[in-house]
């Protein structure tokens, strides 16, 4: 089981790698969703510029709302990051990127009682020549907070047909080796035969089988 991880690793390692030369791309990736008690949680926001080249001036406000209840602000960036007092005081890091386009947080040492619904809101103003236009959009998040992580069906079902193919790999491997040994000992022993029987041939038969040469 612990072969998939290292797989995972390696393919991350070939991706940083790989995005490393190329030109950075915006996609709006939604958060994950279901976070394990005692551990941190990116709270994954992303608004994405069509317009990257043009100055824009960007406000993100956090929420977060229990069940049952109304929304409390708890960070806000605005030039400088804020945390407003609540359950969440201390436990919260910016994470965002440093173009605007990635604004989002992590929640450090997670409780039960973070679960809730939180909304990430951003604002921008543009900056142009003529006019200055406001953009605004949203996103939400329904957390849920588990005591410990549970096995994901799909990394299972993954590190099956990974076992499956290294043992049919193995077998493949196995019956290539069988089989080049036994042409091998065929043709050595094809050549033993053809080297016994020459020998057996008399002197003057030995001459007569020599090929002319033509001049």
């Amino acid at each position: 089981m612990a072969a998939l991880p290292r797989l995972v690793c390696a393919s991350s390692v070939v991706l940083v790698v790989w995005a490393g030369f190329c030109s950075a791309v915006c996609v709006e990736v939604p958060s994950e969703t279901e976070a394990v008690q005692g551990r941190h949680m990116k709270l994954l926001c992303i608004s994405c510029m069509k317009r990257e080249e043009v100055t824009a001036s960007t406000v993100v406000e956090w929420f977060y709302r229990p069940e049952g209840g109304k929304d409390e602000p708890i960070y806000e960036y605005r030039k400088t990051n804020h945390e407003f007092p609540s359950r969440f005081s201390g436990r919260l890091q910016w994470n965002g990127s440093k173009d605007m386009q990635d604004v989002s947080i992590t929640v450090l040492n997670v409780t039960l009682n973070d679960s809730g619904i939180y909304t990430c809101n951003i604002t921008r103003e543009f900056e142009f020549e003529i006019h200055r236009p406001l953009f605004t959009s949203s996103r939400l998040i329904h957390l849920t907070v588990v005591e410990e992580a549970g096995e994901d069906f799909t990394s299972v079902i993954s590190e099956i047909m990974m076992y499956i193919l290294l043992v049919f790999l193995t077998l493949w491997l196995l019956i290539e080796m069988v089989y080049c040994y036994r042409k091998v000992s065929k043709a050595e022993e094809a050549a033993q035969e053809n080297a016994t029987d020459y020998l057996a041939i008399p002197s003057e038969n030995k001459e007569n089988c020599a090929v002319p040469v033509e001049e």
